[in-house]
């Protein structure tokens, strides 16, 4: 019998795995192959087939598969986590520490948990009789969700579908069906350039873009606030940078906004730029928007009626399909035509947090649950 998660989860924090774009200081940190090294070694031990996937040099999807004991599968599941994190204060979130019903440890709920819940799950089901007959099952540790989700866009351009894809995120063992997408677009307003002893000689660039921002703020907020997802709620905007000026006494002549904005289906970073220099436009405000559409953050939304979805619903004792605000790989291997889902144990309150943790409880009930499904599956 395989050991328990917690066990296999407490050794997975003892592996830093930051993303290296949100660590420079450390090498030791960086990257995830510590951890894909780990579970290769697990996984071969069990009898998966054990495959890396080269997304970065250094940095490479693990795919562990659990053939079909009829041979070819007529049937394919995906079992998705990240490897990734972000960054810790010092090296002692790198120590697995139990507190009664928490586990401790940087990536413990963000999503070390579910690489845990969900390797244990496919592991007890290569040690055991009775394994699918028809339904390969693929563990895909992904590399990057934490910046650019370029493990998943890379998995989502191979020869490899599936059914169905389980992406782990921190859910508190509840499926969701939905999330939204997300745009980081920047704003720009000129001015001139003037010394602060004659600032009537120059153009602020810092007194458009504080237009712009109240604009953003108050009107464009209640425009989005009328739209409506049953799932997702209202899309959104968040100002979360303003970049402007040099010293004090010169008239800025460039400032720089930079907007989160929160995007339901139906909308595009296409609709949302036009949207925005609707609003300017009419505004009388001149803002140039910028975009790098290379890598779309497209909202998710899979239907819940499909069969294996309606199944693992069933397996959760779930009522109805849920939506989350947050994005993640699910939306990535769903736009490369995998149908995906959201599910993992630990609430994502905890996620980046400085003292992150995850419940025991949650973590052993979701490789329950998800063994519970695979093992139904033909």
């Amino acid at each position: 019998m395989p050991a328990k998660p917690e066990k296999l989860l407490a050794d997975l924090i003892a592996l830093p795995s930051i993303n290296p774009a949100l660590e420079a200081e450390n090498p030791d940190w960086q990257g995830e192959r510590r951890m894909a090294d780990y579970l290769a070694h697990q996984g071969d031990r069990a009898g998966l087939e054990i495959e890396f996937q080269g997304v970065f040099p250094g940095r490479a999807n693990i795919l562990a598969r659990l053939t079909p004991s009829g041979g070819s599968p007529a049937h394919r599941i995906l079992l998705a986590p990240h490897l990734d994190t972000v960054g810790v204060s010092d090296a002692s979130r790198f120590t697995p520490v139990t507190e009664g019903d928490r586990l401790h440890g940087r990536g413990a709920c963000d999503t070390k948990g579910s690489v845990a819940a969900m390797f244990t799950a496919l592991l007890r089901l290569a040690g055991r009789k009775g394994r699918p007959r028809n339904t390969e099952i693929i563990f895909v540790g992904l590399v990057d969700e934490e910046v650019g989700q370029n493990g998943s866009r890379a998995f989502a351009k191979s020869d490899i579908k599936a059914d169905l894809a389980i992406v782990g995120e921190p859910t508190r063992n509840r499926l969701i069906t939905a999330h939204k997408g997300d745009c980081w677009i920047t704003l720009t307003t000129r001015g001139k350039a003037a010394h602060g002893s004659r600032p009537e000689l120059g153009r602020n660039a810092t007194l458009e873009a504080a237009k712009a921002i109240q604009l953003l703020e108050t009107v464009y907020a209640d425009q989005l606030k009328q739209r409506r997802h049953p799932l997702l709620g209202s899309p959104t905007v968040n100002v979360g940078v303003v970049r402007g000026g040099r010293q004090p006494n010169i008239v800025p002549d460039h400032c720089e906004i930079v907007i989160d904005r929160r995007t339901i289906p139906g909308e595009t970073s296409a609709t949302v730029r036009k949207e925005l220099a609707k609003l300017f436009r009419e505004a009388n405000l001149k803002v140039v928007i910028e975009h790098d559409d290379k890598n779309p953050c497209l909202p998710l939304e899979t239907d819940a009626d499909q069969p294996l979805v309606k199944q693992l619903m069933k397996t959760l004792r779930q009522k109805a399909a849920l939506g989350v605000d947050f994005f993640c790989d699910a939306s990535p291997l769903a736009a490369g035509g995998i149908p995906s889902v959201v599910f993992g144990p630990g609430d994502l309150a905890q996620a980046h947090t400085t003292d992150e943790w995850i419940s025991v409880r949650s973590l052993n009930r979701g490789t329950d649950q998800l063994e519970t499904y695979l093992r139904a599956q033909p």
